[in-house]
This record gives C-alpha cells, sequence and structure tokens, in this order.
C-alpha cells in the first residue's frame, strides 16, 4: 500500500504502509492452528480459523503494542472472547467500527476487513451437529449429515480449541 505523505519536504512522498499489526496478528493466530495440528493448513478450515483468532488478536489489541512476550499473558482474554457462549460475531463489528472511527491504521484495517468478509461470506460443507443421532444412514467415519456453515462458525471454535491445546 503507498502511503502520501502530505508533509513530507525532501520531495519523496511514496512511502511503503506494512500493516505490521495484522501481519503480526496472523502470524499469532497461524502458530497457535499449527501448534494445535487441527487441520491441515492447506484446508479452508484452517483459514477460517486462523482468520478468526487474528480478527481476536488484532481487535483486542487496544495498545496497539503486542508483542511475542505479550502472547502468553493475553492467552485467557482470547479464550473468554472465543469462548461457544460469548457474542464473538457482535464484538468484532464493534470493534471494527471502533477502530475505524478512532483512526487506526488504514492497511491493517484493510486486511482485517476483508478477514471478516471472507468469514462471512463463505460458507463450508461442515458436518450437522444439529441433526438427530440415527437420522441419516452413514456409510462411513466421515459421512453423515452436513450443512453450509458460515466459515466464521467453524473457525472460531477451531481458534478456541487451538488456544486451549497451546
Amino acid at each position: 500500500m503507498l502511503h502520501r505523505d502530505h508533509e513530507d519536504t525532501d520531495g519523496g512522498g511514496d512511502e511503503l504502509t506494512v500493516p505490521m499489526a495484522w501481519l503480526y496478528a496472523e502470524y499469532v493466530a497461524d502458530q497457535l492452528l499449527r501448534g494445535g495440528d487441527l487441520m491441515p493448513p492447506t484446508s479452508f478450515e484452517f483459514r477460517a480459523g486462523r482468520y478468526a483468532l487474528a480478527l481476536t488478536v488484532f481487535l483486542s489489541d487496544t495498545d496497539g503494542e503486542l508483542c511475542g512476550a505479550e502472547v502468553v499473558s493475553r492467552l485467557e482474554t482470547w479464550l473468554s472472547l472465543t469462548a461457544y457462549d460469548q457474542p464473538w460475531r457482535e464484538w468484532v463489528r464493534e470493534r471494527l467500527a471502533e477502530t475505524a472511527a478512532g483512526g487506526g491504521p488504514d492497511g491493517d484495517l484493510v486486511l482485517a476487513r476483508a478477514a471478516w468478509r471472507w468469514l462471512q461470506d463463505t460458507e463450508l460443507l461442515a458436518p450437522d451437529l444439529n441433526a438427530v443421532p440415527g437420522g441419516a444412514p452413514a456409510t462411513g467415519e466421515d459421512e453423515g449429515p452436513k450443512v453450509w456453515t458460515p466459515a466464521w462458525q467453524l473457525g472460531l471454535p477451531l481458534g478456541h480449541l487451538a488456544i486451549h491445546l497451546f
């Protein structure tokens, strides 16, 4: 992303703005998921988990100062945010709006919004956990009733479990 500095006095004007906060959040999420060894890193489920965790990490870093040493101290916060009974989806929407209104870093926000759009707009075929047991004949281990599910609904519990396994 190019950023034009209007107060530049040396005639340069263009500088590359690197979205470090988002990239670091995505790195932390990727490492947590890889450590849990829950899904192949090439799967859409892994991508959903990485995006859900990265959004959680990025949007919970209200100081903009997350570093390697603080990751372990923030695990409990991320666990509580990603828990089953929490309104994570609404929290993400609110924090994205607050970050945009507060003049948060543009590049980071663009990538966070793109991840959020992907999580909302993408559906993955997953086992129907609400299906009646024995309601459909199973022909194999992975067979059974399946339903199209928004990616965030698969990624969030996957991310939560990865944090537990860390």
